[in-house]
């Protein structure tokens, strides 16, 4: 047994569209494995045989799983994932990335991206400035003013 978290995303039918769009967008990243669904458990999962089950895959070595499990479930905001980048190139790319094709764009670097998952675009500095007691409150006034973070915009106060 392994002691591995491996986060499972529901998708209606997207899961594999969703893992090649994944890892498109994140460099050493690939795709695992396949599986399909078969005759057995039809009148629970109601999918058709031969369609795809689940996609494993991996982005920067983060294993993660996605399921065709129907329209029963929906992302939300509740889970997100971060993506700390060292400058603003990274947040760029990854903000374009993820929001093209009918994602969109929250507040202070949260977004959803085309299938519902949210994501957090963030400055890896950030949670080091956020300790700083003086510079705390007029860090979050900044970046709550912001979509897309700035890290210009955050160095200057």
């Amino acid at each position: 047994m392994t002691d591995k978290i491996v986060p499972c995303l529901w998708f209606d039918n997207q899961a594999e569209e969703a893992a090649i769009f994944y890892t498109s967008v994140f460099k050493n990243s690939k795709i695992e494995s396949i599986s399909y669904y078969g005759k057995e458990g039809f009148d629970i999962h109601h999918q058709k045989e031969g369609t795809v089950m689940v996609v494993e895959f991996q982005i920067n070595g983060q294993f993660f799983t996605a399921l065709n499990g129907g329209p029963i479930f929906k992302f939300n905001e509740s889970i997100s994932l971060q993506v700390f980048c060292d400058n603003q190139a990274e947040i760029d790319y990854y903000w374009d990335k993820l929001t093209s094709d009918g994602g969109e764009e929250g507040e202070c670097g949260w977004l959803k991206d085309k299938y519902g998952l949210s994501w957090q675009i963030a400055p890896s500095i950030l949670p080091k400035l956020m300790k700083d007691p003086l510079k705390a409150d007029k860090l979050m006034k900044a970046f709550m003013q912001m979509k897309k973070i700035d890290i210009d915009q955050l160095m200057k106060v």
